[in-house]
């Protein structure tokens, strides 16, 4: 098997890898077959859930949100911080805008964004 093909597949090699995983620790070498089969096990398997059940990258709206309750913020404390009106920050929060190259900038250093992630990059 060079990749898992469907999710039969991976249900299966998952519940191998979960068995495989009492019968290795850090003193079991290289060469043991278990060690072997888990770590080719575990490749496939991180592969097949890379395609299959990426994440991907956050929006920008819940980046916003979720720095806002980190950081204790309101809308009125957020909107004075990024010098914007609050209502400027309503629409970042639901989605409808985006901010600007200068509002991005104070974004990212300020509340410590990726510039990628304001940029939706």
């Amino acid at each position: 098997m060079t990749k898992i093909e469907n999710e039969i597949q991976y249900n299966w090699a998952v519940e191998k890898v979960e068995q495989l995983l009492p019968l290795i620790d850090e003193n079991t070498p290289e060469t043991d077959s278990n060690y072997i089969e888990l770590n080719l096990l575990s490749n496939l398997v991180a592969d097949y859930s890379e395609i299959h059940f990426a994440i991907g990258e956050p929006a920008l709206k819940d980046v916003l949100q979720l720095r806002m309750f980190e950081m204790g913020l309101t809308q009125k404390k957020m909107s004075e911080l990024l010098e914007v009106s609050q209502s400027r920050i309503s629409a970042f929060l639901s989605g409808k805008n985006e901010p600007t190259l200068q509002v991005g900038r104070l974004m990212s250093k300020r509340l410590n964004i990726d510039p990628a992630i304001v940029l939706g990059v």
